[in-house]
């Protein structure tokens, strides 16, 4: 088994190019920190816009080193947050996100971008009694909140079995917003996509600090009308900004390809994206060579907000995803795993998104997508590239002031490792008794996520 830094994804994309680091002091008209999927597409919309502004981005590893090339490829039209936290514009929102993950496709499209996106949906699945009753319970507030059948609904036991055979599978829901899709492969593609509309990638090129028009680099200081955050988990590596977002942790194992007797067994012969409804939940995708590709939280967060270098993956928690796949699928048991790796993802105390600018200041930014910004991304970008260029928009993540730190440690440290293991506690209550545990519920008041 391979273990380490972009894992099965970069290793099955095509061979990207290494960049050259800033040479020195530089001035453009955008300054883009970070190239991920917020800092890229950033790039990209902004030069679709407006072919003459000279806009840089400054990477601190390699185009996609973080959790752009790491995740789950999934890309879904929902997104971090509970409807409330934006007040009376969430299902303007709401409904942004859906559209965007066909906007995705026409890019890809319109781009030459192959990045094996299928748009199946997003399966929901519970697994056992309380999973049951809160994913009823969800899917309530949903219909609250204004979505309808079109946007997300009940599946029987008889209709997920038509989809994909999940063992222990009480209830299900379905979507149709969501796509899978290759995520080294799309960034790479962005990247080179950026690059030919005439974008400047620096890579090998860190960011030490965000001052008034400036990023403060080793190589010297980029000038810039506007300088865009876009470091989403690696926020924290930014001199003064280590409370802002709070790095957390998820690993992701993939199998080799499955024989056509396990698939037999299975069944997913679509390429839905699935889940289950655990507090400490998982998440997978059938890979478009016939693998399947789990991920879930290992370590959830590391003292004083750091972040490792090559993605390595503790053995408890490979063994724990394992695990959880043959208690989904027993017809993976034989399997073996190819690979594992690990990433992080940034959140912010509110667990919102936020994307916000400062015109006094020459400051933009855009992240806290809680594991979720593959396509939230996307809208982000665009919500950037209106606001820089001074475009209406009145989507409810643009920010006023931004969310408040997070605590200091050691209370950040015991507050986010405290909250997962009631979380854990929660479910393993759950399996035995079959009903919701008030853990999980003090688990979301502590957490601010509810």
């Amino acid at each position: 088994m391979r273990t380490g830094e972009g894992g099965f994804w970069w290793r099955t994309a095509p061979a990207r190019p290494s960049r050259a680091s800033l040479p020195g002091p530089l001035e453009a008209d955008v300054a883009i920190v970070g190239a991920g999927f917020t800092g890229l597409w950033t790039a990209y919309y902004l030069k679709r816009a407006d072919p003459s502004l000279h806009v840089v981005v400054l990477e601190a590893e390699r185009a996609g080193y973080g959790a752009s090339g790491r995740n789950g490829g999934w890309a879904t039209g929902f997104f971090a947050g509970t409807p409330r936290v934006y007040g009376d514009g969430f299902m303007e929102l709401q409904r942004a996100m859906f559209a965007t993950v066909d906007e995705i496709a026409e890019v890809l499209a319109r781009e030459g971008i192959e990045a094996d996106f299928v748009k199946h949906g997003h399966l929901t699945v519970a697994r056992g009694a309380a999973q049951e009753q809160r994913l009823r319970e969800q899917l309530r507030e949903l219909r609250a909140s204004g979505l309808g059948e079109a946007d997300v609904r009940e599946l029987a036991p008889s209709e997920l079995s038509e989809r994909v055979l999940v063992q222990g599978s009480r209830l299900a829901t379905f979507s149709p917003h969501a796509a899978r899709l290759h995520p080294a492969k799309l960034v790479a593609g962005l990247a080179a996509t950026a690059e030919r509309l005439g974008v400047s990638i620096y890579e090998r090129t860190r960011v030490r600090e965000l001052r008034r028009h400036e990023a403060v680099t080793s190589a010297g200081p980029v000038r810039a009308r506007w300088v865009v955050r876009a470091t989403e988990g690696y926020t924290a590596s930014l001199r003064g900004m280590r409370r802002a977002l709070a790095p957390l942790n998820s690993s992701m194992i993939v199998t080799e390809p499955l024989p056509e007797e396990a698939w037999d067994r299975i069944g997913w012969r679509g390429a839905e994206v699935l889940d289950d409804a655990a507090h400490v939940f998982v998440y997978l995708q059938r890979t478009a060579d016939g693998r399947i590709a789990i991920g879930g939280r290992g370590v959830p967060y590391r003292l004083g907000s750091r972040t490792d270098r090559d993605g390595a993956t503790a053995r408890a928690t490979v063994r724990h995803l394992r695990a959880q796949l043959v208690r989904m699928f027993p017809a993976a048991q034989g399997a073996a795993i190819d690979h594992a790796w690990s990433g992080v993802l940034g959140v912010a105390r509110d667990w919102r998104v936020s994307v916000g600018a400062d015109r006094a200041c020459g400051s933009a930014w855009a992240g806290s997508y809680v594991g979720e910004g593959v396509a939230a991304s996307n809208l982000a970008a665009r919500t950037l590239r209106d606001l820089l260029l001074g475009a209406d928009t009145r989507l409810a993540w643009v920010a006023g002031a931004p969310a408040r730190g997070w605590e200091p440690e050691p209370l950040r440290f015991l507050g986010i490792r405290g909250v997962y293991a009631l979380y854990r506690g929660a479910d393993a209550i759950e399996r035995r008794s079959g009903a919701p545990s008030r853990l999980a519920r003090f688990a979301d008041r502590l957490s601010g996520r509810r």
